[in-house]
């Protein structure tokens, strides 16, 4: 028996890895502060992952892009990688090639596909999915604390709390074992939708505010108004510990309650109740803000996310025991994935990469000139939409992601992968990205191999290895490893070991934002509790900002934001909202839940939630297949009707593929700051699938 933690959301519920008489790995719930001994569906199946049918063990080649995969070996296929990244490095520039990580690594694995890209191909072309999950709350977070850890407290302080204010998440069906920690006798759930959490809040006498999708920003504003007019502004605390706030009041001046009931369609009286219900918590230091996607996967996902710190610094909330603003990370690692290099504009650390004492600093511990490492690369949306072009990458890199399914606007990023020299993937599976590769390589699961990641508190914990891969399965450390001595980097450069690479990751993160200089694997498994900054010479950090923010004077600000209207207008042609999001029984581009038979049974296709009205002036009744189609593209989903869903809006899981994948609708817009592509809202219409 082995306790690890769950393969999926940044919660990294405890589990215990058990043998059954088979020799198949079965997961059982273990004690750990957010999940308290709970697991959800896809927690108790995780471990069926492990060895599903289509298993990649061996490497897989095309000839040519005419050509099947087909299994090779390993020298074959890492030869034929190496000589064709050279040549096309040789002919055009280190930044023809490109490399594309994810939120789900762990922070040895981004650490070292970060220093990979920068050394062993010399490339700035790095980006990642994360970038598509909390880059609006991190750019929003960064701008008003001076430092991003999405949650700067312990998830069980929340479940003290008087009221909770959650924008834009659905943990209900997302992460169920949150739930527990949100009891707080006034729970407010912003959401378009009448979601499964909406409904929690309403049945135990809390709210939901259901606004326009797209207007989350006008509501944001509108609630600090009435937080202001109401006399619950704490002004002692905006007076010592904030700047800024007269600058954002003249944005939320106009925001009285009716006019934002005009453009959001949130009741005035719903929003001066939620105002009071937050206010009077917050007079007794017992009120949290917390937001997710919903919120910030938007063109102006950062402004949005500033509207909502702006809300709880007027309340007092943030660097408060007791109290906070926080953000519900989504990946498993989407925490540490960002802090470690993989980011385009990133060094180890959360250093930026165009800081020349940050360069110095990693390249010192690289022992490299830092003159040598590139400078910021393309975001992760821009990166997929430059792939094959005048001026755009000719090869790509990718570890533990599925842009085909996952990206925005994905029939456009299909069409650019495919125009690729060089695609090559390392999976498990055959995802659908996969599938389009020129190689593919066999890589390890979280059970069989060792790591650390940083859940949505920041606490950094080990997943311990359970079992041995596959034979000719190698881990994503041994595929860079090997990579690079290919490429011409010494051996010892790329270690394989993750304790190793840990060790190396703290001494180059060591001094900053999100310093790992004192994460060790004796710490780690003594059971201490490691929230970073974790420094050698310091205990850890569970709450953020109680003595001060991390700008340099101390102070938090707020932001002078304005709400403007969605990056496309509905018309005649395309006159509904399309909004995505997630189910309880699937994750992500469900390229993992999607094989395994218990969920796969539970969700077989993807549906399109509509109101019933709004369904029969489309000539559609529930079962019926539909066909959704926005300026970009089209899905087709089976009709589920809603009584509680809005006229204007429909909603689509993002978990299909093909032709039932949501994102071949989505907006590629892209958010001015954090560049996070505008998934939540998409005009379309919707018909009868012929």
């Amino acid at each position: 028996m082995t306790t690890t933690h769950c393969p999926y959301c940044a919660l990294q519920c405890a589990m215990r890895l058990e043998p059954g008489p088979d020799g198949r790995l079965a997961a059982r719930p273990a004690p750990f502060p957010t999940n308290r001994g709970g697991l959800c569906r896809k927690g108790w199946t995780s471990a069926e992952v492990l060895t599903v049918p289509d298993r990649l063990t061996r490497p897989l080649m095309r000839k040519d892009r005419d050509s099947d995969l087909v299994e090779t070996d390993w020298d074959t296929a890492l030869d034929h990688v190496a000589e064709r990244l050279l040549a096309l490095a040789a002919e055009s520039g280190p930044d023809t090639v490109s490399v594309f990580g994810s939120g789900g690594l762990t922070n040895e694995k981004s650490y070292t596909l970060g220093k990979f890209a920068r050394l062993a191909l010399g490339t700035s072309q790095i980006d990642y999915n994360g970038r598509f999950c909390m880059s609006s709350a991190a750019a929003g977070g960064m701008r008003a604390f001076g430092l991003d850890r999405g949650m700067p407290f312990p998830l069980s302080d929340v479940g003290g709390a008087e009221a909770v204010l959650l924008a834009g998440a659905n943990p209900a069906e997302t992460m169920p074992p949150m739930m527990g920690h949100l009891s707080a006798p006034a729970l407010l759930v912003v959401d378009p939708r009448r979601s499964a959490t909406a409904q929690v809040a309403l049945d135990n006498g809390g709210l939901h505010l259901a606004p326009r999708p797209g207007t989350d920003l006008a509501l944001a504003l509108g609630l600090l108004h009435a937080v202001r007019v109401g006399g619950w502004v704490d002004e002692e605390f905006v007076a010592s510990r904030t700047t800024g706030f007269e600058a954002a009041w003249e944005h939320a001046a106009a925001w009285w309650p009716e006019h934002t009931e005009q453009v959001t369609g949130v009741p005035a009286a719903h929003i001066r109740a939620a105002a009071d219900l937050l206010g009077a918590a917050a007079r007794n230091r017992s009120a949290y803000v917390l937001t997710g996607r919903g919120t910030e996967q938007h063109a102006k996902g950062t402004d949005t996310v500033s509207a909502w710190i702006n809300l709880s610094l007027a309340l007092g909330l943030p660097g408060r025991t007791g109290s906070g603003y926080g953000c519900i990370t989504g990946q498993g690692n989407g925490q540490g994935g960002r802090e470690h290099g993989q980011k385009a504009d990133q060094l180890p650390g959360y250093r930026r990469i165009d800081d020349p004492a940050a360069r110095a600093h990693v390249a010192g511990v690289w022992g490299v000139d830092p003159d040598t490492l590139p400078g910021p690369g393309r975001s992760a949306f821009e990166l997929l939409d430059a792939l094959g072009t005048a001026d755009g990458p000719r090869a790509m890199l990718l570890f533990g992601s599925n842009p085909a399914v996952s990206a925005p606007d994905s029939g456009r990023v299909r069409s650019r992968l495919a125009a690729l020299d060089l695609l090559v993937t390392a999976d498990f599976v055959l995802s659908e990205t996969a599938a389009m590769s020129d190689v593919v390589l066999p890589v390890a699961q979280w059970a069989e191999e060792s790591g650390t990641m940083t859940n949505l508190e920041g606490r950094v914990l080990r997943r311990n290895r359970a079992a041995e891969p596959p034979p000719g399965v190698r881990t994503d450390l041994q595929v860079l490893s090997d990579l690079a001595v290919r490429l011409g980097q010494p051996p010892e450069r790329f270690a394989t070991d993750p304790d190793t690479v840990l060790a190396e990751l703290g001494r180059a993160s060591a001094g900053g934002a999100a310093d790992y200089s004192g994460v060790t694997p004796a710490r780690l498994d003594s059971g201490e509790a490691l929230y970073w900054p974790v420094r050698a010479d310091a205990a850890p950090t569970p709450r953020l900002f109680l003595d001060s923010f991390a700008h340099p004077d101390g102070r938090a600000r707020f932001l002078a934001v304005s709400h403007r209207p969605p990056a496309e207008a509905t018309d005649a042609d395309y006159p509904l909202v399309a909004t995505t999001g997630r189910l309880m029984g699937h994750y992500q581009s469900g390229a993992q839940t999607r094989r395994v038979p218990e969920l796969g049974r539970a969700e077989p296709e993807a549906y399109v939630e509509v109101h019933p009205d709004t369904a029969a002036r489309a000539g559609l009744a529930a079962g019926d297949w539909a066909r959704v189609t926005s300026r970009r593209g089209r899905t087709r989903a089976r009709v589920r009707l809603s009584s509680t869903a809005r006229l204007d809006t429909v909603f689509l899981p993002f978990h299909f593929a093909g032709d039932q994948a949501a994102n071949n609708l989505t907006n590629p817009a892209l958010d001015p700051t954090s560049r996070m592509p505008e998934f939540k809202v998409s005009a379309v219409r919707l018909e009868p699938e012929p």
